[in-house]
Formats: C-alpha cells, sequence, structure tokens
C-alpha cells in the first residue's frame, strides 16, 4: 500500500518472512571476513671484492630478504572452517621493477582452513622443504638471508623455486606435530609427468626444541620443454635445468630465550643437466648428474632484545659427473651479521659473506657467487652488505 503523506512505499510482511529476514542477518554478522595489505622494503649498500674480476660497490635490495607486497584474505564460513586466499608480489626497490613475467610470482592461492584438521589451497605455492626446513636455517626465512644462500641456491631455501599448478594440504599441529603433502600438474595435455612435482614434509617444535625434514621431487623431460608446468621457466623461477631434480633434508634448532643454534643438512641432485641459477640468470652446465650436500651449523645470539650478533658455517660438496670427467667442487662458506631492531618492523644490519671454491676445475658455473651477485672470477669471494629493512 501507499502512504499518502509521504508518498513512501509500504510492504506488510509475514512473520515468517521476518524471522527468516533476523536469522540471515544474524548469519551474515557471523560470517566476518577480513583483507590485509602487508608488505617488506629491504634496500641497502654493497660491497663485492671480486665480480667479474673487478670490486664492485652499489645499491643492492633484498640483501636480507627479497621486497614484497601482498593481500591476505579469510571469511568465516562457521563452524571452525574459513575462506582463505594468500595473493604475494616480489618487486626491486632499487629500480621499481616487478618480478618477471608475474603480477603475483611469489604466490598465488586461495583455499580452506580448519580449525580442526588443517589447511588445502591451490595455486602457485612454496614446497615443504621452503615451509619446513628453511626457517631452522640461516637461509633467508632466518637470520641470514639472500646473503646467507647455499652455493647457486641448490637447495631452494633461498625461495627461488615455487611450483605452479599446485594442491597442498597441511595438518594443524598435533602435540607440537605437524605435516603436510603437495602435488602440482604439468599442465600439459599429453604430458602429465614432464614438469609435474610433489613435495612432503613433516616438523616437530614443542619447548626449546625444533627439528624437520623434508622431500621434493621436480620430473621433467631434459628434451621435452614445458615452460608453463610445475617448475616454470618463463619468470626466473628455476634453479635448474634437465631432467629429474630431487632436493631433500633435515633441520633442527635449539632456542635458548631469543637465541638459537642450529643444524641442517640438505641434498639436492638434478639429472641430465644442462644448466644452473647463477648470479641471477642460467649459466649453461652438461652432465649426467649434479648433486650438491649441504652442511650447516649457525647460531644467533641477542646481545639486548633489540641487538643480535648471528655467525654460520656451511661446507658443501658436489659432484658434476660428464663424459668429459667428473668435477668435485669444494665451498666453504662463513657469514657474520649484525642487527639492531628499532621497532617490531624496522631494522637495521651489517653483513659479511664469505665464500671460497676448490676443486672447481676451471667450471664458471662453479665460481663463487653469493646469492644473485655477479660471480667471483677467481677462487673467493668477498660480499658486505649494509642496510634497512621495513615490514607492513
Amino acid at each position: 500500500m501507499k502512504n499518502e503523506r509521504s508518498g513512501a512505499l509500504l510492504v506488510k510482511f509475514s512473520k515468517p518472512f521476518i524471522a527468516a529476514s533476523v536469522a540471515f542477518a544474524c548469519a551474515t554478522a557471523h560470517a566476518q571476513s577480513s583483507v590485509t595489505l602487508y608488505g617488506l622494503i629491504d634496500d641497502g649498500l654493497v660491497f663485492s671484492s671480486n665480480s667479474a674480476g673487478s670490486k664492485d660497490y652499489m645499491e643492492h635490495a633484498g640483501n636480507l630478504s627479497t621486497s614484497r607486497w601482498g593481500l591476505r584474505g579469510k571469511e568465516d564460513l562457521g563452524g571452525g572452517l574459513s575462506a582463505i586466499f594468500w595473493l604475494e608480489n616480489g618487486f626491486n626497490p632499487a629500480n621499481g621493477a616487478f618480478q618477471p613475467n608475474d603480477l603475483f610470482g611469489r604466490q598465488a592461492a586461495v583455499g580452506l582452513s580448519s580449525d580442526r584438521y588443517g589447511t588445502l589451497t591451490m595455486g602457485r605455492q612454496y614446497d615443504f622443504v621452503v615451509d619446513y626446513i628453511a626457517p631452522l636455517t640461516n637461509v633467508v626465512q632466518g637470520w641470514g638471508g639472500h646473503l646467507a644462500s647455499h652455493p647457486l641456491d641448490n637447495d631452494n631455501l633461498e625461495n627461488i623455486m615455487r611450483l605452479s599448478n599446485s594442491i597442498k594440504f597441511s595438518t594443524i599441529s598435533y602435540g607440537g606435530f605437524k605435516a603436510g603433502a603437495m602435488y602440482a600438474f604439468s599442465n600439459q595435455a599429453g604430458e602429465f609427468s614432464n614438469n609435474s612435482a610433489y613435495s612432503m614434509g613433516a616438523k616437530y617444535a614443542r619447548g626449546p626444541i625444533e627439528a624437520a625434514a623434508s622431500y621434493t621431487q621436480i620430473n621433467r623431460s631434459p628434451t621435452l620443454a614445458n615452460p608453463t608446468g610445475a617448475d616454470s621457466t618463463y619468470d626466473a623461477n628455476e634453479i635448474t635445468l634437465g631432467g629429474r631434480q630431487q632436493i631433500y633434508g633435515v633441520a633442527g634448532r635449539y632456542l635458548f630465550g631469543r637465541s638459537s643454534v642450529g643444524l641442517a643438512w640438505t641434498h639436492s641432485s638434478t639429472d641430465d643437466i644442462t644448466g644452473v641459477s647463477q648470479g641471477g640468470a642460467i649459466t649453461s652446465l652438461n652432465g649426467n648428474n649434479l648433486k650438491f650436500d649441504n652442511f650447516e651449523v649457525d647460531g644467533q645470539y641477542f646481545v639486548t632484545s633489540a641487538f643480535s650478533l648471528g655467525l654460520s658455517y656451511t661446507y658443501t660438496m658436489a659432484q658434476l659427473t660428464r663424459s668429459a670427467g667428473n668435477v668435485t667442487p669444494h665451498w666453504n662458506d662463513v657469514v657474520a651479521q649484525a642487527d639492531y631492531r628499532f621497532s617490531r618492523t624496522t631494522d637495521v644490519y651489517l653483513e659479511g659473506a664469505y665464500q671460497r671454491v676448490s676443486g672447481g676445475d676451471g667450471v664458471a658455473a662453479f665460481n663463487p657467487g653469493v646469492t644473485s651477485l655477479t660471480p667471483s672470477s677467481s677462487n673467493a669471494q668477498l660480499v658486505v652488505g649494509l642496510g634497512i629493512r621495513h615490514k607492513f
């Protein structure tokens, strides 16, 4: 009917309709949603004692952490179940450049999270070597960051590689124990296994002790390319080129106060190797197999709640099997860091990394090279980084 005084249209509702509307309003209020914008910027200055034969002074972003921004979302579906998503972009604050060819190349995933069971997600995601082992080392997710990466990032602790086309499940913690598994599709018709991948891992954290073990395998054909498969090659995502790639290891950490000591061993291998990631690009390297073993010991000590010191040593031995004769290089890496936290979100750091190689037999791919910096022309490289890191 129409109200003659106001001209407004009046609608008479039934009691059942009102009750249903109230129930719907309550359900809507219960289904809380949130979207968070977050990020990190790390920039600084770097000195390299030998970059292709010359000393080098430069501005260099990401000495410890890759600069990024992202969006995280969560919607409460009720009963302990939530819909979640994660979008993350990497960029270079020194020149503003985005990660090559990907808007959300660091992570892009959507899924469901249960308070009782765990989280199931699909998209472009990290494997369980990154999720479980890396945080217990000094590399990237640990205190040392990118400057502390193992030679050629052979074990992916520097987070260079993500797995596209993946489905991933991680359990909640049961008495300190959690586990997970994932599978990444090749997404190539008629080539189901060419550039597919799988990963699994387990982690235990209780009291002052943390321990983890993980395994990742990428199935590839050395002769049939699939650039948009699990380990994409169109966006500088790959660590090696060739056939089957395996990465696995174990790590442990003991915490005392805010300080800690850690031990880690990782192993990686690539069959029918044709190239490795070195200095931010692919260097040609041909052989039947390339394998690495990395042994790391590190410690971080908080002098005060804001000021910390870190020291690590990593010994890496490798073997390239080839028809022209095997090559067995050995790396010695020492990393030292001083870090001061102005607040929970801002810190400044001074870090030095020294890498020395023997037994490389003049193979350019085995020249010393700290993180993505230009490799040395000699058998050693010293890199010193001074920078600031801010999280938001």
